[in-house]
């Protein structure tokens, strides 16, 4: 028997629409308590006893992307969304490195910030992990020397929209 959904559709938007991201808080998965959703928004986060925030994460403008893809399979019953995050972080140094082996390892929460000043969410369903990085010094003088890395998100629906105020009490 078919599935039946209520369809609310979507109006016209005039407003501008910008691409690309703009900043990343980053943390263990570990440490987050609970996601409060209010109205299909994450209004509140609230970090287990002795977690730590999420720290900040800064790369130059139009070196950043978020991008979900949805995988639907009806005849297996299979529906999820992939998110893949994908930081540029320029020059290779030590700290740098150190970062990336770390972000390697862990499970991680990500809230991103888009150019629009929207904060999305990943990891609601499953911890966010890396599933790509590079470390370059391209060739010419005016090539990327830098570390990329890929942080992916498979969760039951696409990143869920966080309320400055959510964002706030778990960040410095």
């Amino acid at each position: 028997m078919p599935c039946s959904q209520t369809l609310a559709g979507i109006p016209a938007d005039c407003a501008t629409s910008r691409g690309g991201i703009l900043e990343a808080w980053i943390g263990n998965a570990a440490d987050i308590a609970t996601k409060e959703l209010t109205d299909d928004i994450i209004t509140g986060i609230t970090l287990t006893e002795g977690g730590a925030k999420l720290k900040h994460y800064s790369f130059k403008k139009g070196t950043g992307s978020m991008t979900s893809t949805l995988t639907n399979d009806p005849t297996n019953g299979v529906r999820f969304v992939t998110t893949e995050l994908a930081l540029t972080f320029a020059r290779m140094e030590t700290a740098k490195r150190i970062e990336m082996d770390a972000l390697a390892a862990a499970d991680l929460v990500v809230i991103v910030k888009d150019a629009n000043g929207k904060l999305w969410y990943l990891g609601y369903n499953e911890p966010v992990t890396a599933t790509a990085g590079t470390g370059q010094t391209g060739t010419a003088a005016t090539d990327g020397n830098n570390y990329q890395i890929t942080l992916t998100d498979q969760s039951d629906t696409y990143p869920y929209e966080v309320d400055e105020k959510a964002l706030a009490a778990v960040i410095d």
